[in-house]
């Protein structure tokens, strides 16, 4: 604790907040080019999506600065209780939640619906830096009962009620965000490689035991070979960026979104962008990603509390998983699952969440060594 005394305390990282305000207003151009004709056709309102995300984006900018001014207990005084939330919001979902896509992952609230998902992901990653913090000492002692069952359980759990809805992509999510989290927490290599072994394993009878999921994993080896079914999505991706070439059709001016490419304002939506800006303009929309997630990443290298600098590590990942693993499923290298775009693709739930971890990021930057 005397540590903390040496602790100065600084204007919150400017940079980090001038970043994904730019990338939530890039978004929001995206989401009424990629909509507004798809919108004004089935629901008689063109505006009626970007209408939508903008209320999100004036709602998710005050939670995010909620987040970086309120008292840091806030966080990591109540981490059960957020992992309680999250297990209730899942479970919530299983009785009223609206199945679309053969799916239950959205809790109907009037004209909108939230996705549990996203702010599980958040929960997690409080609880495991909460956990890591406060077990070092048990972790670094190679306790396996104290210091590896109990986050492997919690993630358990919460992996367990995603797939009942079912959602493995999901699922998997939150793998990605317990192994970042126990390699830099300390837990044992031999521990990790196991785990990610059986992972490995089980995640592959789930897909050969669920024939829609074999069928995306073969479309997804080549897509071309079913082009007209499961492979229909991917290839009109991929065909919005060749059409692109350079310098891009133009803002607006895109074809696949004229219901050729499904959910372009969603989770395919830098298709969108790669047609429209082609490769200069998405590369520069690459840029400003790297550009803010180099600054989150540097306030989780500059705290000097353990649970601060895991907490602000636990929500760098989050942003980076979401920005990688959307990248990965629109350019067609993983299969395809459903990883919104932070900041960028069309959905509440999503800006929500990247804006709350943006605002603790924001509000852990105010320290440093």
């Amino acid at each position: 604790m005397n540590q903390r005394r040496n602790v100065q305390y600084y204007p919150m990282d400017f940079w980090l907040l001038f970043s994904a305000l730019l990338l939530a207003g890039f978004g929001l151009i995206m989401v009424f080019s990629s909509s507004g004709i798809m919108a004004e056709r089935f629901f008689g309102d063109k505006y009626l999506f970007f209408k939508k995300q903008a209320l999100f984006a004036l709602v998710g900018t005050g939670v995010m600065i909620f987040c970086a001014r309120v008292k840091r207990g806030f966080f990591f005084n109540h981490t059960y209780l957020w992992v309680f939330l999250a297990v209730a919001l899942l479970v919530l979902c299983q009785v009223v939640g609206a199945v679309i896509g053969g799916s239950r992952r959205w809790i109907p609230l009037g004209p909108f619906s939230l996705q549990p998902l996203e702010f599980a992901k958040i929960a997690l990653a409080l609880y495991l830096a909460f956990f890591f913090a406060k077990k070092q000492e048990l972790v670094q002692a190679k306790s396996f009962s104290v210091g590896v069952i109990p986050p492997f359980a919690v993630t358990g759990v919460l992996c367990g009620l995603l797939m009942m809805q079912p959602d493995f992509g999901g699922a998997a999510f939150m793998c990605f965000i317990l192994f970042f989290m126990c390699f830099v927490g300390g837990t044992r290599i031999i521990y990790l490689l196991l785990s990610a072994a059986i992972s490995a394993w089980a995640g592959w009878m789930l897909i050969a035991s669920a024939p829609y999921r074999l069928k995306r994993w073969t479309a997804f080896l080549d897509p071309f070979a079913v082009a007209k079914d499961e492979g229909y999505q991917l290839v009109q991706s991929l065909y919005a960026f060749g059409s692109g070439k350079f310098f891009g059709a133009g803002l607006g001016a895109g074809k696949q979104k004229l219901f050729f490419l499904p959910e372009a304002h969603n989770d395919f939506i830098m298709a969108v962008v790669g047609e429209e800006l082609g490769f200069f303009g998405i590369s520069l929309i690459f840029l400003l990603v790297g550009f803010m997630l180099i600054r989150a990443f540097r306030v989780a290298f500059l705290q000097e509390d353990l649970m601060e600098r895991f907490a602000a590590f636990g929500m760098s990942v989050i942003l980076a998983l979401g920005f990688c693993l959307n990248l990965a499923v629109v350019l067609g290298t993983v299969p395809p699952k459903g990883v919104p775009m932070p900041f960028i693709s069309y959905g509440g739930s999503s800006l929500l969440a990247s804006f709350i971890c943006v605002g603790i990021l924001l509000n852990l930057s105010r320290s440093r060594t």
